[in-house]
């Protein structure tokens, strides 16, 4: 499992070495373990000697039911949301104190950022991350403060106080707004999916370049593919699967 967990991170490929280094495995005992995960096709080795995940493990994490059942209702509206703007659309849902990356959608055209499917980013600094802390207990946004706000940018909030008003307004307007936090010269609006109990279950986001960013479309167009969501989300509601997510 410390192996496995090695390439959580987002190491894509790892040389032995490193694997051993993250795993905090003596090099003998990494070398034997990872021979029998590549055997057993859980991990792949590539010509240069590195490793990445093996096609074994991918099917089987494929099959994670709660957050496969929402990734696949939620599709449709990410792409109609993409249609609609041509930017990066994301969906997320906590996983710990981070946001988790369950899918994203982009075009040649829009602003590189640092999201993959499955990739965790902090809460404090991403536009679906600031809507997930926003709807979560007191209790919960006391731990993630008392974590540290780390600076990802110059422009990051990292006051608590500051970020405290900043999740009021969120809950106050309905959505969230940052501003190159995360990453230079990218502008993000997302807005909470809902349960039929009210709750947020996840968290959709466009990203688009800061300069020229216009939330008088993209609020409404984030809007928009949210509530549609949580309709979805609400008719085939009544389920473990999302309970689970919630």
């Amino acid at each position: 499992m410390a192996i496995l967990e090695a390439f959580a991170p987002g190491g894509v490929r790892l040389t032995l070495t490193e694997i051993c280094r993250r795993a905090s495995l003596p090099l003998a005992t990494g070398h034997r373990l990872v021979g029998e995960l590549t055997a057993g096709g859980f991990l792949e080795r590539l010509s240069d000697g590195s490793y990445r995940v093996g096609m074994h493990l991918w099917r089987i994490g494929a099959q994670a039911s709660a957050a496969t059942a929402l990734r696949e209702l939620a599709l449709p509206h990410m792409e109609d949301l993409y249609e609609a703007t041509h930017e990066n659309v994301q969906l997320a849902v906590l996983n710990e104190h981070k946001a988790l990356y369950l899918e994203r959608l982009r075009g040649p055209r829009s602003v590189p950022i640092v999201t993959r499917v499955a990739a965790e980013l902090p809460l404090h600094a991403t536009g679906v991350g600031r809507v997930l802390l926003a709807f979560s207990s007191d209790e919960f946004v006391d731990g993630v403060l008392a974590e540290g706000l780390s600076p990802h940018t110059p422009h990051t909030i990292t006051d608590p106080d500051r970020l405290r008003a900043c999740l009021a307004d969120v809950r106050r307007v309905g959505y969230a707004v940052t501003s190159e936090e995360m990453t230079l010269n990218s502008y993000s609006v997302a807005a909470p999916v809902r349960d039929a109990r009210g709750g947020v279950l996840a968290a959709m986001s466009l990203v688009t370049r800061r300069q020229g960013a216009d939330l008088r479309r993209l609020v409404p167009a984030v809007l928009t593919a949210t509530r549609a969501l949580s309709r979805d989300v609400i008719a085939h509601g009544g389920s473990t699967e999302w309970r689970d997510l919630a």
